[in-house]
This record gives structure tokens, sequence and C-alpha cells, in this order.
């Protein structure tokens, strides 16, 4: 019955009647007054998308509803058919045009149908598409070189995965391994993947299944905004050394965490608190892991990779999304000694490594250095952040604005003392900003934070067009 419904209501929405300037071109929608006041008027951008002739959203919507998964799920009262990207911008089966915000949940790097990447991509499917690591290729051992030589102190050998889950399920294998212990200590609020040892570390009940999961242990999250100490990072530390005293042998595998929880909302973890944890961890044997499925690849701005903020330096990175712009691919870096576990057995992996994809990979690294977008991250971020705490001093609604870079959380709440997560506000919100023409994320374990993670090409004038936006959005409820 709920696979029924959940169908059924993609279905409706997909053919319930679109707004009154639906049917509208790009610029005559941003023109468009909405309640008397006329809506911002979108960067001008110099690409016309070819028109769309394919399958319209009902089609799909049919065919999505009967053929694919009932779990899942989609953004907006209305869905979107996007049919085209280019950069920072998306485009609809009208060619209307949308200012992304979202990145494909901090996916799109380097910018939609980036042209180097695209090459690359293109010349080395030309080439060979697929064979097998069995044989040798340039292209997996030329971007392997490239991701060790970003990354700091012993951190060189690369295992290639298609996934961040993948990485993570591997990184904790390994730390398994190398250590004889099975204990895994993760935080509370963390994501990191929807397979079996993933699950586990995973710690909200959103995204966990009531399958076998065994061996880890969640720790407190040292959250600034909603956590007991505040900002005070050693405080929630001393936690790990509590979980290890009393619910391990006093000897763990590993730690894995996200350095900005990006699945619990742009949590940036309290100052202070990796290194307290990472020596605790150490010194009950344990490898620490570092999460860089969203904050790492330039994002953060400050830095190439989110634990970078913190000052420590993992025993294995984890890293996806960012590293393809899209394409399917993940990685595990660790150092030569701890690798060498995978020796005891054959490992494998069939597409890890595709040449593909890390000629895809490798052309991404390139454009970061030769566009120095991990500067404008941190220049255009900063910009962004500053104006969204500007937002937050008007609208009561904000209850908090934080992250790095382009990986930044608003967190709506309805009562400021008791923070009464805002989850059917931001629905709304979301909703009115798409119809002005922005699309933007949402997460947390409530629901109730905007993750505002765009392809770093995002410009201040790209900032300036989202603040009006959402101002405008959340004066509307």
């Amino acid at each position: 019955m709920q696979r029924l419904a959940s169908s059924r209501r993609l279905l409706q929405a997909a053919l319930a009647p679109g707004r009154a300037h639906s049917s509208l071109s790009a610029a005559a929608v941003a023109a468009a007054p909405e309640n008397g006041v006329a809506a911002p008027k979108m960067p001008p951008f110099d690409y016309t998308p070819p028109p769309y002739d394919g399958p319209r959203l009902a089609e799909i919507a049919r065919k999505r509803a009967e053929f694919l998964s009932p779990s899942l799920f989609h953004f907006y009262d209305r869905p979107l058919n996007i049919v085209d990207g280019k950069l920072q911008y998306l485009f609809d089966e009208d060619g209307r045009r949308y200012l992304d915000a979202f990145g494909g949940i901090a996916t799109v790097c380097c910018g939609h149908c980036h042209p180097d990447v695209i090459e690359a991509i293109v010349n080395q499917a030309k080439k060979i598409q697929h064979s097998t690591v069995l044989y040798l290729n340039h292209a997996i051992a030329d971007f392997a070189e490239a991701l060790a030589s970003k990354m700091p102190g012993d951190l060189k050998v690369v295992f290639f995965t298609n996934s961040g889950t993948e990485a993570n399920e591997l990184a904790l294998m390994i730390a398994r391994l190398y250590t004889g212990c099975h204990d895994i200590i993760s935080l509370r609020n963390g994501y990191h993947g929807n397979a079996a040892a993933t699950m586990g570390a995973t710690a909200q009940c959103n995204w966990k299944f009531n399958i076998v999961q065994t061996g880890v242990h969640h720790a407190l999250n040292p959250d600034p905004y909603r956590g007991a100490f505040g900002s005070d990072g050693e405080k929630y530390a001393k936690d790990i050394q509590e979980t290890i005293d009393y619910g391990t042998t006093g000897r763990v595998a590993g730690f894995i965490s996200e350095a900005i929880q990006g699945v619990g909302g742009i949590v940036e973890l309290a100052p202070g608190y990796l290194p307290a944890a990472y020596k605790m961890v150490r010194e009950a044997g344990g490898l620490c892991i570092s999460d860089e499925v969203q904050a790492g690849v330039a994002r953060t701005g400050s830095h190439f990779w989110g634990f970078e903020g913190q000052g420590v330096i993992p025993d294995i990175v984890t890293m996806a999304k960012g590293i393809g712009n899209g394409m399917p691919i993940g990685a595990v870096v660790t150092t030569p000694e701890i690798a060498q576990v995978l020796t005891r057995r054959s490992y494998f992996n069939t597409f890890g490594g595709n040449p593909v994809s890390t000629a895809a990979g490798h052309a991404v690294l390139k454009v970061l250095e030769k566009e120095k977008l991990q500067e404008n991250a941190f220049v255009v971020g900063s910009y962004l952040k500053e104006q969204l705490n500007i937002l937050k001093e008007k609208h009561d609604i904000i209850g908090d604005v934080r992250g790095r870079g382009l990986l930044l959380g608003v967190e709506l709440v309805t009562d400021h003392q008791k923070k009464t997560p805002a989850k059917a506000e931001i629905a709304q919100v979301m909703n009115h900003m798409k119809d002005m023409g922005v699309l933007v994320g949402k997460g947390g374990f409530f629901g109730n934070v905007f993750r505002v993670t765009p392809p770093l090409c995002f410009t201040k004038e790209d900032s300036d067009f989202f603040i009006e936006v959402m101002d405008i959005a959340l004066s509307k409820l």
C-alpha cells in the first residue's frame, strides 16, 4: 500500500497543472511579478540549450512510478524534468534556466558539462571504455599520482571504487584487518553510506534498515548549535574515551567521521574535536578515517580536504562525488604500510579505476587548479555566508548559518530557544525558491536545514541572486 501511495503521489504531482507562468520563457518568468513584487533577475549567462524534444515530465513520472524503486523520492510539489546543464545552471524541458545551489548533492564541483571534463571523457571513451585493472592503462595510474599529490603525510596509495559507500566500506574493512579489532567508533548524526558496514557507521534512524549492524559505537556529536557543550570540541571528545573504556575491550579498529557532516545538515565539528579524538583512538590502537565524500576536493575553500581545517592527518581518507564531477567514482587513500593488508587475499573491483572515470577525475583536478576554484570557493563562499548571516538577522526563522566555503547550511527553526525544527516551512520556502529559479537542497536529521552546495564556479552575482530569492521566499511564510 505504501509503495502504491508513493507512486500515485508522484504521478499526481507530474500531472498537476503548473503555475500560471510555467509555459512562459525563462526571461519572462524572471520578470513576472508575483503578488505585486517582481521576481529577482537572474544573472546573465551566455548559453541557450537546444530545443528539447524528448519525453515530457508526465510520461517520465509515469514510467518512474511503474518501473523504478518506490523508495525514490523527489523534491518539490511539482517535480522538475532537468534536461540540460551548463556550469552552475540547469535547464528544464521548457528551456527555463535555474541556478543550481545543490550541485547534484555536492557532486558537481567544476560545473555541469565542463568542456575540459567532457573532452577528457569523450577522448578516453573513443580509445578504450573498459578493460580491467588486470591490464595496464595510464589513465588510472596518472589520476592516482595526481590524487596522491593532493594528500598530506604518507597518504599515497589509492584504491578506486565506484561510490562513497563503496569507499567507506573498504576503509572500514581495511581498519579492521590492519588492527585485528572489530569495534568502530563513529559519530551520531553522521552518514557514511547504505551498505552493511556503512549503514552500521551511519547514525541516523532515517537511513538505517532493520538488518544486522554490529561492532559500531556512536559517540556524542560535537555539534556547536545543538550540542551540550557548544563549540568546546575537547569536551565532546571525552565521550570517545568513555566509549573505548566502557563499550570495547579497550582496543578499537578505528574511528570514522566527516569533518563537516553533509547529510546531517552541514554540521561543522566543534573546533579542537578531531585532534583530541584522533589521539584517543590511536592510543587504543585504532586507525582514523576521514570521510571526505562531501567536504573534500576544494569545496571548503580554506583547504582542499575538510580534515585539514581541524589540523589533523588521518590514516585513511575516503572520497567520491566531487572527484568525478558527476562521473561514478570513489577512492580510498592510505599509507603504503596499511595498504598491504589487502594483499592477504585477492581484493578486486571490476569497475573501480575504470579508464573513463579516472580520465574524468584527472581532468577535474586540472580544472580546479587552472580555474582556481578552491580560491573561488573560499572567496564566494565567505561572501555568501556573510550575506546569509545578514538574512538571519532579518528572518527569525533562521536559527543557524554554518559551514565553510561552498558547503553551507541554513537551519530553520520555529523557536530559537527550543530550536524546534521548521520542517513544513522549509518545504514551502524550497518551492517558492524553485518558482523563482533557484534550486537548493535540504537535509539534517529533522529535514529542516538548507544544504547550499553549488558548483565551485558559483559567483558573487549568483550569491546575490540566491540571497534575494531566499529573502522573498522566507517573507512569504
